[in-house]
């Protein structure tokens, strides 16, 4: 886990490794008293299997252009590198237990890692896989509203409405708050219709029309889900929640989504 790196090499060894796990690049030269005192602390943390990172060391005098490149003034410089872009430095030495802690503050806990999985598999719409796995973790964390937010999310994608709409009104406060209420419409409309048990034949064409569009979510075939609700508000741009419920499904797509891109424009279109 101890690499020396050169102007090269720096790209690859640093900058794209740290999309991994953090990179902590030690700025030092031969002649620099103080780097040869830091060096050995680096060295021996890298070496803690309970802290995953990577030491990768630059020697100045071989490499200006890195040095100019991220302003360093004063050795020993050190610069840890995460997801590509510099996290956090310090410049001189410093205490072991200091260092330490520093290094600690960079490396994903457990937790950090399952959210970035979950989060992943939200992002690519694998949505029962990303159901199970924010269920996992609210058994551990019953109380994050991130984690309600994005479960609410999984299952609303799937049509389950009524348990989605239960997650999304626990959340009181925060910056989750608000995307709730932005799709506590969609919950609501799926919730209602899978409670109704109306049939089919004692309602108007319009409602027919407005309720199928609710099976289509629940199948996964959100496209179609969209073109329904689209065609609804052509008839009457008033009818029901279709207007909000649109809405809501842009904001579980999100909003560089080609579904969401594509409808917002046809919803435009018909609203104006």
């Amino acid at each position: 886990m101890i690499i020396d790196v050169n102007e090269e090499t720096f790209i690859e060894d640093v900058l794209e490794q740290s999309e991994e796990l953090p990179v902590i690049v030690d700025f030092w030269a031969p002649w620099c008293g103080p780097c040869r005192m830091l060096s050995p602390i680096l060295e021996k943390l890298a070496a803690d299997p309970n802290l995953n990172f990577v030491l990768a060391k630059v020697n100045v005098d071989n490499n200006p252009n890195l040095s100019m490149q991220y302003r360093v003034q004063s050795i020993p410089a050190v610069l840890a590198f995460v997801d590509g872009d510099v996290a956090d430095e310090f410049i001189g030495v410093q205490p072991e237990p200091k260092i330490r802690q520093f290094i600690e503050k960079l490396i994903p806990s457990e937790l950090d890692e399952a959210l970035d999985d979950a989060e992943s598999l939200l992002a690519t719409r694998h949505w029962i896989k990303a159901e199970q796995m924010y269920r996992e973790i609210m058994e551990e964390y019953p109380n994050r509203a991130d984690v309600a937010l994005n479960l609410a999310k999984a299952l609303l994608a799937q049509g389950e409405g009524c348990e989605a709409r239960d997650y999304l009104k626990g959340i009181k406060d925060g910056k989750e708050l608000m995307d709730a209420e932005k799709l506590l419409p969609l919950a609501n409309y799926l919730c209602l219709i899978a409670e109704d048990l109306t049939e089919d034949g004692d309602l108007a064409p319009l409602e027919v029309q407005y309720r199928q569009s609710a099976r289509l979510i629940s199948r996964g075939n959100l496209e179609a889900a969209m073109d329904g609700l689209i065609d609804v508000l052509r008839l009457n741009k008033r009818y029901g929640q279709a207007r909000q419920v649109l809405l809501a499904l842009f904001a579980l797509l999100g909003d560089d989504d080609d579904l969401t891109q594509t409808y917002r424009v046809e919803l435009a279109s018909v609203l104006f």
